[in-house]
C-alpha cells in the first residue's frame, strides 16, 4: 500500500536549443506525487517498477474509502443512539 498517485510529468528544460523548446514534444517522465508537510513531492519512477507503484496506490485508496465509510457509518450510530436518549 503506497499514498500518492502514478502521474506522467511533462515539461520544458528551458535550454533554449533543446527539442523541447517549441512546446510540442515535451521531456516526459513517470513520478509518484505525494505531498508531505503541506508540499507536494515528486519521485521519478523506473520503468520496472511503475505499475506495481499504481497497483499499491490503487490499494491504498481502495482502503481509505472502506475507512471512510466505516467511519461513517459509525458516525450515523452514535448520532442515532445519542438521538434516541431520554
Amino acid at each position: 500500500m503506497l499514498r500518492g498517485t502514478v502521474v506522467t510529468h511533462r515539461r520544458r528544460c528551458g535550454k533554449p536549443n533543446c527539442r523541447c523548446a517549441d512546446g510540442e514534444v515535451l521531456h516526459e517522465r513517470v513520478v509518484l506525487s505525494y505531498s508531505e508537510a503541506s508540499r507536494t513531492r515528486f519521485v521519478t519512477l523506473p520503468k520496472e517498477v511503475v505499475e506495481p507503484v499504481r497497483l499499491a496506490t490503487a490499494r491504498y485508496r481502495r482502503a481509505r474509502t472502506r475507512l471512510e465509510t466505516e467511519g461513517n457509518s459509525g458516525l450515523k450510530a452514535l448520532m442515532s443512539s445519542l438521538r434516541s436518549r431520554p
